[in-house]
């Protein structure tokens, strides 16, 4: 994203969470978005050098806001018997969010790690601006809200997260 809210923590805090997934033998997945504001081999879709998946980690491409869209990621998580997911990534309004309500719509629970994901401020036009630090700020907050039956669903730090407790971290 050309224009991502406080881009160097937010990489910084992805490379722990996936550091701390490795450390304990949690799996890790990669999705890589493109479409015709982003095209596949662009300069601005490429990965950045901080965040590369390991040998054997899956790197699913997607075309739609939701990682579970025309993507085989049922496939992936069904062969590891996943049923809790972590995310972090970009775009937060767009592709986080879709992924989080796809994720627990299809009977996941989710960890969304609430200083590893970022977006852009949006401009609407009319001179109004939602700016990114507050839309990261509003999925954080709904992640604790969200109700989902017999499903848990939450935010932690990379710090905290918890890869064996849905929801939350410690």
């Amino acid at each position: 994203m050309r224009e991502a809210w406080d881009a160097p923590r937010v990489i910084k805090n992805v490379s722990r969470a996936v550091e701390r997934a490795r450390a304990e033998n949690v799996p890790v997945l990669w999705v890589q978005h493109s479409d015709e504001d982003l095209p596949q081999g662009s300069k601005q879709w490429q990965l950045v050098p901080e965040l590369v998946p390991a040998q054997g980690e899956p790197l699913l491409h997607k075309h739609f806001n939701s990682s579970f869209e025309q993507t085989t990621l049922e496939e992936e998580l069904a062969k590891l018997g996943a049923t809790h997911l972590v995310l972090a990534g970009a775009a937060t309004n767009w592709c986080i969010r879709a992924t989080a309500y796809g994720a627990l719509d299809r009977g996941y629970d989710v960890t969304l790690v609430k200083d590893a994901h970022t977006t852009e401020t949006m401009e609407l036009g009319d001179g109004v601006k939602i700016e990114a630090a507050n839309v990261i700020q509003e999925l954080n907050v709904a992640m604790g809200w969200l109700s989902y039956p017999g499903r848990k669903n939450g935010a932690a730090t990379a710090e905290e997260i918890n890869f064996g407790k849905p929801g939350g971290g410690q």
